[in-house]
């Protein structure tokens, strides 16, 4: 019966995967601790914590991509 409770459970609602995507770590424990009971429900915060780190990624590339750029034209 505990097993029917748990798969109504999982979801992976996408207000799992935007608390990831906001608190990136909070989406890598929360994947963590449910991949194996909430498998849908981890991905989801898993998936949030990747974009969320990814972004981060890309911001700071574009940023110094952007600096070096202006120093670049003397700026």
């Amino acid at each position: 019966m505990d097993n029917n409770v748990n798969a109504t459970n999982d979801n992976g609602g996408i207000l799992w995967g935007l608390l990831g995507c906001c608190i990136p770590i909070v989406g890598l424990v929360l994947f963590l601790v449910w991949k194996d009971t909430k498998p849908k429900t981890a991905k989801a915060a898993g998936i949030g914590a990747l974009v969320s780190v990814i972004l981060i990624v890309v911001w700071y590339i574009l940023m110094a991509v952007l600096g070096i750029g202006l120093m670049s034209l003397g700026y």
